[in-house]
């Protein structure tokens, strides 16, 4: 008796496929797809199929995602792509050098952050009247006396 032959590979995924190949819950991919950021077709079933390419979609999302910009961020750069393409290298290199100003933004200011943070330890003075990285110039005095930032 022959083996069954193995079954070629489909050029669409399902949900479940999807999801096992990226790694990403499928709740999280219904959510891109609500976002616009990734797209399926729907079965007669009314189940989703995704084209292959989504998974480089989804790898993108993970990645820009993970270096901290936010799915609106993520959802303009699709946008700017012709007839909601997968970016391809060329696009991936044009979309992360228009997000290096953001990040080194981002850098720099939680570099400052940290300074701040290792001045206050440093000094040990812990005065919510003069401290600089809590109540930055005594602003907080102008609300009058008592708790600030308590809820």
């Amino acid at each position: 008796m022959d083996p069954v032959p193995p079954r070629p590979p489909s050029k669409e995924l399902t949900m479940g496929e999807l999801s096992a190949r990226s790694g990403v819950p499928p709740s999280a991919l219904r959510f891109y797809e609500s976002e616009g950021l990734i797209h399926s077709r729907r079965t007669s079933g009314n189940q989703r199929r995704y084209r292959r390419d989504t998974l480089r979609r989804v790898a993108v999302i993970r990645t820009a995602q993970a270096v901290g910009l936010s799915l609106t961020a993520i959802g303009e750069a699709f946008a700017a792509l012709p007839e909601r393409r997968t970016p391809t290298r060329a696009d991936w290199a044009r979309l992360a050098a228009s997000w290096q100003p953001e990040l080194d933004s981002r850098i720099r200011q939680l570099q400052a952050l940290r300074q701040r943070l290792t001045e206050c330890i440093g000094c040990g003075c812990l005065s919510l009247e003069h401290c600089a990285l809590s109540n930055p110039h005594d602003v907080l005095s102008r609300q009058g006396p008592g708790a600030r930032r308590l809820p």
